[in-house]
C-alpha cells in the first residue's frame, strides 16, 4: 500500500499536460483570439501556459507581435 505524502514534505509530483482544455478555458481561448489577433492554436497554448493571467498574456502577445 502506498503512503500518503504529508501536507508541506518533499516535493510535489509532477502534473500531466493537457490535451483538451479545462471548463470555461476554451471562452477564454476565445476573448485572446478576438482581443489579440491571434490564431486559436497560439492562444491555446497561452491561455494553457498563463492560465488566466491576463497580464502576463498581454506581456507575451506584445512580445511575440514586436518580434514580427
Amino acid at each position: 500500500m502506498a503512503r500518503l505524502r504529508e501536507k508541506g514534505t518533499g516535493p510535489r509530483p509532477r502534473r500531466k499536460s493537457r490535451s483538451r482544455p479545462l471548463k470555461g478555458e476554451e471562452a477564454e481561448v476565445t476573448h485572446v483570439v478576438e482581443k489579440h489577433d491571434l490564431s486559436p492554436n497560439q492562444a491555446r497554448e497561452l491561455v494553457r501556459r498563463h492560465g488566466n493571467d491576463w497580464r502576463k498574456i498581454d506581456e507575451v502577445v506584445k512580445i511575440y507581435k514586436d518580434e514580427k
